[in-house]
């Protein structure tokens, strides 16, 4: 058997059984953060490195995050992008890069057999302390992603989320998308990739997650390893803090298309958020629980107005948005927009029903499990607790923080987060009068 079969086998076949996850955390000599969890069963491991290095990080130059991230793997020491993704290939190793608004990450998931698990380490090692900048490789990641800026402009989803995240944090840091605009992409230089890369990758702004077939030991030495050529450098200074809305807002942006694109929301919920639970669960009866949420039965199953309708909160390291979101024929877009609106504000005003609140809470915690029962799902769960310094015990005590709600305290948490009289509205198509000539 190949060592790409057994490593896709393995990808397959990742699932551990465990009732709750045991975190064992410490620092690293240089004071990058460890975050480790021994499964056994399955000889893998799945490691996540996490820089404070998002877009939020971006100052004017938007985009330059999600660009020096996405060209780490195009070259390093003495491989070409080629020669890396062989080696990863020959170990049936899989390794990535991605940011978000708040933090940058590579991922490597690997075998533990010794041989192939210091061959996939070596090339992540050398991926995140050697990186090339190459002129050439920059040029075609940037072209790339020039492209995909491009073709935003003719989706209405996309259009809608750019403006509404603006309409939402203004000049805030979060009011720009991960990839940038053209225009800043546009005058982005190797340079400047080289700039970031040298003030955010570094040792003391690192968060290591390795979950897997992994003795302490091996994790402890495995962190060590991979930071060891890294700068010790510092932390950034935290991002500013959202500003609180003033006043509510409306736009409408004309676009050639048959439905029309509606999103309404404001500022919402943050990481530590001490109303976090509250709005989760809330939010999972008003619109964040599919076909039997109170926004999909109001605007789909009674009238018909969308084909799905949902809300969510996105919580982050400072406020996240709330969003609630439908599609719509776009002589329907006003009715479609009432209701939204009025299933809005009487859920607000008079919150969950308790045989809504018991339905919620049942679907939560019984599907609780499976929202970490691999390797690579509980890395990611690993991940948000370090990053965003939650306690050890989150995934313990999810479960009764969630049975602990009632009506009342749900009802009280939207009342005072989400203000009916600040709510962002934006709207991407074509608007009625134009659709029927």
């Amino acid at each position: 058997m190949t060592i790409r079969l057994v490593g896709l086998l393995l990808l397959l076949c990742s699932s551990i059984s465990f009732a709750a996850a045991k975190i064992d955390n410490w620092q690293t000599p240089q004071g990058s953060r460890v975050f480790y969890v021994r499964t056994e069963g399955l000889p893998m491991a799945d490691i996540a490195i996490i820089f404070d290095a998002g877009s939020a990080r971006d100052g004017q130059q938007f985009g330059v995050a999600a660009l020096t991230a996405g060209v780490l793997d195009t070259g390093a020491g003495k491989w070409n992008a080629d020669d890396i993704a062989q080696r990863f290939e020959s170990v049936g190793a899989v390794f990535g890069a991605s940011t978000s608004a708040d933090m940058a990450t590579l991922t490597l998931r690997t075998l533990t057999d010794k041989a192939l698990f210091d061959k996939s380490l070596e090339t992540v090692q050398t991926i995140l302390t050697q990186p090339r900048f190459n002129e050439a490789d920059f040029k075609r990641e940037k072209n790339r992603t020039l492209a995909g800026l491009k073709q935003q402009q003719e989706l209405p989803a996309a259009v809608a989320g750019i403006a509404f995240s603006k309409a939402l944090y203004g000049t805030h840091p979060y009011a720009h998308q991960d990839a940038g605009d053209i225009k800043t992409v546009t005058a982005l230089k190797v340079a400047d990739l080289r700039n970031f890369y040298k003030n955010y990758y570094v040792a003391a702004n690192a968060t290591v997650v390795i979950v897997g077939d992994l003795s302490k030991e091996q994790a402890d030495q495995t962190a060590i390893t991979l930071l060891k050529d890294l700068p010790t450098g510092k932390k950034p200074e935290a991002i500013p803090d959202v500003a609180a809305l003033t006043k509510s807002s409306q736009q409408h942006i004309e676009f050639p298309s048959s439905q029309t694109h509606v999103l309404v929301g404001l500022t919402g919920t943050y990481r530590k958020d001490p109303d976090y639970f509250n709005l989760y669960v809330g939010n999972h009866i008003l619109g964040g629980s599919g076909l039997v949420s109170k926004l999909f039965d109001e605007v789909r199953e009674k009238r018909g107005l969308a084909y799905s309708a949902s809300s969510g909160f996105a919580p982050m390291l400072k406020q996240g948005p709330f969003t609630v979101s439908l599609q719509t024929r776009n002589d329907q877009t006003q009715q479609a927009l009432e209701v939204l609106n009025k299933t809005l504000s009487d859920y607000v005003n008079q919150g969950p029903s308790e045989a809504e609140l018991s339905a919620a809470k049942k679907n939560i915690i019984g599907g609780f499990a499976t929202r970490f029962d691999t390797n690579k799902k509980l890395a990611n769960y690993v991940g948000m607790i370090g990053f965003y310094e939650l306690p050890l015990d989150y995934l313990d005590t999810f479960q009764q923080k969630v049975e602990e709600l009632t009506a009342a305290s749900i009802t009280d948490a939207f009342k005072r987060r989400v203000d009916l009289n600040l709510l962002q509205t934006v709207t991407v198509g074509k608007t009625a009068e134009k659709s029927a000539k």
